[in-house]
């Protein structure tokens, strides 16, 4: 089969709803992760906090039950698939030998 000819593979389709605060905290926690861990990990900045520490303004408003900014759902599918949590999906490495950021990440066999 050419490539024209070839059957269109249509994408996967992911539950992606968006979270409450209650509901990202629930899955921080269940990860073991700290907000500037979970904000890390998601690419968020993080700022030097009053006390010396680290933490993530960002992060305490998508968890706040009073800030009206909610953390997308495909974000949100990605923290869950990064944690080990989502209910449907797993991430994995390339099985195929020699391709992808696993196989570049890994010591060339000499």
């Amino acid at each position: 089969m050419s490539p024209d000819t070839a059957p269109i593979q249509m994408p996967m389709s992911m539950n992606m709803p968006i979270p409450t605060g209650d509901q990202l905290k629930a899955a921080r926690v269940a990860a073991g992760l700290s907000q500037a861990q979970a904000a890390e990990l998601m690419g968020y900045p993080l700022q030097t906090g009053s006390r010396g520490g680290v933490q993530s303004r960002t992060w305490q408003a998508l968890e706040s039950t009073t800030d009206e900014r909610n953390m997308q759902g495909p974000v949100f599918a990605m923290f869950l698939l990064l944690t080990g949590q989502h209910q449907d999906w797993v991430l994995a490495p390339r099985k195929f030998a020699g391709t992808g950021a696993a196989a570049d990440a890994q010591p060339a066999q000499q």
